[in-house]
């Protein structure tokens, strides 16, 4: 449905100028995205259905020294040493229908 509507908005017509084509699932993409709703991840509101999430606070500098070793490795194509840093970085992250579950602790 998505796909037609954004053909049709574009001003061309679905199967005849735009084919779909279902690929199925591909690695690393997600049917759904999490939400944040467990009291445990987040702070209630005034208002019983809003609630704020709860942030971890890094330090300025060694997020920056991520980054950089982050983009060090990216040029070099060192895949497994980016992904390790990654979870070390943000451990919560979880890999669902990756290759890059391997990783997960």
């Amino acid at each position: 449905h998505l796909a037609r509507r954004m053909i049709s908005l574009a001003g061309f017509e679905p199967e005849k100028d735009i084919r779909i084509e279902y690929t199925g699932l591909r690695p690393g993409e997600k049917l759904y995205e999490e939400v944040l709703s467990n009291k445990e991840n987040t702070e209630p509101t005034l208002h019983d259905r809003i609630r704020i999430a709860k942030v971890r606070e890094y330090d300025y500098r060694e997020a920056c020294e991520v980054a950089e070793e982050l983009e060090t490795l990216s040029r070099k194509i060192e895949i497994p040493d980016m992904v390790r840093l990654m979870k070390k970085t943000v451990p919560e992250f979880k890999s669902k229908n990756s290759r890059f579950e391997v990783y997960d602790k």
